[in-house]
């Protein structure tokens, strides 16, 4: 199957993949005077004499904004709010599928870091939580972070938080087949952007080793006089040892290799140098930095990618809806490192109880067991860290 032809003719077809359905039916006088006025005016007043009742008594308690404002989509770059909408519809129908949280795209005709907070702060009481999607970085970092100030309701920015956390599930099989442990391995990111900066994160919070980093000048160093406020503060937790270097000596003798980049950067010879059983997580879309071929045939134990045509796709559809599941469950103000490290492990468990392989790290996404073992985690995570609200 063409896939792009077949999928505008299907979109054409559909004017977009989400709908409004209301829960109840307005088919009688009765039922319009409970649905609208003059019965809502009761609800009403409870919410302003209690906000927090605007959760149990509105769609807020399960509603999540994915917000855009089309810097960054999937590989195609800076398109724009409109052009990303698609994506962003898709993502509000994975959110219903697979998490049973309803969603709605917020597409902002914006660049301006500072507009997009405001605009999204000022729309926050209408949601119980904001999915920031496809925002370049480092803008993606300031947004998130200053609305997280900003906001009573979880902030999460599924292409940083949902992509470390698959991985680091990923990982976590990966070493148990090769026999190694998270503290003692040397794993190399490349890609300094939004999800090589949260991978490498999540990475430290897990108790991982030796994490390096590097971007497209190199290795991620305290010494460089070129890194951005967001890469210096990678440089303060990554590369231990101040190496310097490209991304190919990096590779020498290390046990991990995740790729979060471009196409090609990483060469048969740089996967022959890496240290015994090496595991390659080249995960570049739609082409990654090597094709999982090439890794295995030059050595490397086990490959994962971030297609779906190749086994371990590192597919952060894992993620997402069992995380906010989760959060929603218990009214949490925050997804904070703990709620990402227990939906990691929550993954990692279902991927043990199925039998590990090389070639299987990780659950199916239709698995029906994958959000609600990710919510359940999330949520007493979020209690035991005290960000649960109920």
């Amino acid at each position: 199957m063409d896939y792009a032809e077949e999928s505008l003719k299907l979109h054409y077809k559909w004017k977009g993949k989400i709908e409004t359905v209301t829960k109840m039916k307005i088919d009688s006088k009765e039922a319009l005077s409970l649905a609208y006025t003059p019965g809502v005016a009761r609800p009403c007043l409870e919410i302003r004499d209690d906000l927090s009742k605007s959760f149990d008594l509105t769609w807020r308690g399960n509603t999540v904004a994915v917000v855009t404002d089309g810097t960054a989509v999937l590989g195609l770059g800076d398109i724009g709010p409109e052009a990303g909408m698609p994506v962003m519809e898709g993502k509000c129908a994975l959110f219903r599928t697979f998490g049973g949280v309803d969603a709605v795209p917020l597409c902002i005709r914006s660049k301006d870091p500072d507009v997009i907070v405001e605009t999204v702060a000022m729309l926050a009481g209408s949601f119980g939580g904001i999915n920031l999607e496809d925002i370049s970085a480092p803008r993606c970092f300031e947004i998130e972070d200053k609305l997280k100030a900003r906001c009573d309701i979880p902030v999460f920015h599924d292409d940083q938080h949902g992509t470390a956390v698959v991985a680091l599930a990923a990982l976590m099989g990966a070493l148990k087949l090769v026999g190694k442990e998270l503290c003692d391995i040397r794993t190399v990111i490349s890609g300094a952007g939004a999800a090589g900066t949260a991978t490498a994160r999540l990475l430290k919070e897990s108790g991982a080793g030796d994490i390096i980093v590097c971007d497209r000048n190199g290795v991620i160093s305290a010494g460089r006089s070129d890194l951005t406020p967001a890469k210096r503060v990678l440089a303060a937790f990554t590369n231990r040892e101040n190496k310097t270097g490209s991304l190919s000596q990096m590779l020498r003798g290390a046990d991990v290799f995740i790729g979060v980049s471009a196409p090609g950067l990483v060469t048969p010879e740089d996967i022959s140098s890496m240290a015994r059983d090496a595991i390659v997580f080249a995960m570049a879309n739609p082409v990654p930095e090597i094709m999982p071929e090439q890794a295995k045939a030059a050595g490397a134990a086990i490959v994962g990618t971030g297609r779906s045509d190749y086994p371990n796709q590192i597919n952060n559809v894992l993620a997402f809806p069992g995380i906010f599941r989760g959060a929603f469950d218990v009214r949490a103000s925050d997804i904070n490192g703990e709620m990402k490290l227990a939906a990691a492990y929550a993954l990692a468990d279902l991927a043990v109880q199925d039998g590990l392989s090389a070639d299987r790290l990780l659950p199916e996404p239709f698995d029906p067991r994958i959000a609600p073992a990710v919510a359940q985690a999330v949520a007493q995570a979020a209690r035991n860290s005290r960000v649960a609200g109920i």
